[in-house]
């Protein structure tokens, strides 16, 4: 017995019991529904890719979070941390096979070995969707409805979804004259949730040299008011109207034909970290668990894709996080826990009887019920203990007399209520009518 090995996982990572793994699943199942309806389509990638296609333009810190290491044949590869860099290569790699524009969804696990805590894990499932081959403002404003219209069909409503635009900042910081630092910058500013207005004063300080520009940056920022009001403000502070303030008009316009303007604030502290972004920007947040962070981001980046080809590709996208997503619903008390996908179990009363119970299951399974038949003729008490671990509403009881009839007993196994003399046909209707 010394010689056993303790069963555990990495830090960081986990295991999905039933109830657990059917909550993610429906989920996804709902936003893949969500996704398709507005016309995007399934791609997959590799787990795994040479280390320079997934870092030859990042930063330092996700150099860091990478899973890196030289495989058996002495390749140095890294596990994705995203499914926008891969999918930028999947672009350049099958450009004369996709027709432009390209809308991909792309539901997968990945990975980033930073510090594990609430809502955060190393290995963690992304929900995305993209669209390249088009600068247009329809494409911007349509990731934001999508990722808007799935996070309400899984029954997240009370959102905002905070959006800037790189491009207007980038113009700010070229008048005050520090575009040569953006990079910095941005990663500072992207900061001001977690750290705070004066850590990112020093920051800002730091990296433009001049207490009067790193105030600019904090007045910048912090412009307040609606949607477009803050949009008026930081356009004069950038120098007036350009395309990239002209197109935030464009996006605000068809949120209010949609109707769905109500959930957008236009935030210009909203910059996200990496430094692909060149156009829109946004990050979503649940109104009753702000510190949970972003649930949901993504934006422009119209640039990436020259890494890998020539051609210029434009793309914009977005991401739901799937498990900080959960982490949250789960601290909010907001997600249904299920023990399986049954509708009913068919007891097990007579070991003799199995033939009598699979054909009943059949007949209810030909009327779109699920159903399962308990495989032992245990004891009752420990047939309803496992059926009620399996959170299963229905029962299905066959006596003798009913073997006679071609009938069976319908229970209603939460309320005790029972439906004698049933056929597969009645007991279906109630089944599907509860």
């Amino acid at each position: 017995m010394e010689n056993l090995i303790q069963p555990r996982i990495l830090k960081g990572f986990r295991d999905f019991l039933p109830e657990s793994e059917i909550t993610r699943s429906s989920l996804i199942e709902k936003i893949t529904k969500v996704y398709r309806s507005y016309g995007y389509v399934p791609i997959d990638t590799p787990v795994l890719e040479y280390t320079d296609i997934l870092l030859r333009k990042s930063n330092g810190e996700t150099e860091k979070q990478v899973f890196r290491f030289e495989d058996n044949g002495g390749r140095d590869v890294a596990m994705r941390f995203d499914l926008t860099v891969p999918f930028a290569r999947f672009t350049a790699e099958h450009f004369s096979e996709l027709y432009l524009p390209f809308k991909r969804y792309h539901i997968a696990k990945v990975w980033r070995g930073e510090k594990p805590q609430a809502g955060r894990y190393r290995e963690f499932v992304q929900c995305d969707i993209d669209t390249v081959g088009s600068d247009s403002a329809t494409c911007d404003f349509e990731i934001l409805s999508v990722l808007r219209a799935a996070l309400m069909e899984i029954g997240v409503s009370d959102i905002t979804m905070r959006v800037n635009h790189r491009g207007i900042f980038n113009r700010f910081l070229e008048k005050i004259g520090c575009l040569d630092k953006s990079e910095d910058i941005l990663r500072s500013v992207d900061k001001l949730a977690k750290v705070g207005e004066e850590e990112v004063k020093k920051e800002l300080i730091e990296f433009t040299g001049d207490e009067g520009k790193a105030a600019s940056v904090l007045e910048y920022i912090s412009a307040k008011g609606s949607f477009l009001e803050v949009l008026s403000k930081i356009e004069a502070m950038a120098g007036g109207e350009t395309e990239d303030s002209k197109r935030m008009k464009s996006i605000y316009a068809m949120m209010q034909a949609s109707g769905i303007e109500s959930t957008y604030v236009l935030d210009p502290s909203i910059t996200r970290g990496l430094d692909y972004y060149t156009g829109v920007v946004y990050e979503t947040f649940l109104n009753e668990l702000p510190s949970l962070g972003s649930v949901c981001s993504g934006g422009r980046y119209d640039n990436l894709t020259g890494l890998y080809m020539k051609e210029k590709v434009s793309g914009v996208g977005g991401s739901i996080g799937l498990d900080r997503l959960i982490a949250g619903l789960e601290q909010l008390g907001r997600l249904e826990k299920k023990g399986s996908y049954l509708d009913v179990e068919i007891f097990n009363q007579n070991g003799d009887h199995v033939v009598a119970y699979h054909k009943v299951a059949a007949q209810l399974r030909a009327k779109g019920v699920s159903v399962e038949v308990f495989p032992e003729p245990k004891k009752m008490n420990q047939q309803y203990k496992v059926t009620e671990a399996k959170a299963v509403k229905w029962g299905i009881l066959v006596s003798e007399e009913d073997l006679t009839k071609d009938t069976f007993t319908l229970k209603n196994l939460q309320t005790r209520e029972q439906f004698t003399d049933l056929n597969a046909e009645q007991a279906a209707e109630k089944i599907k009518k509860s």
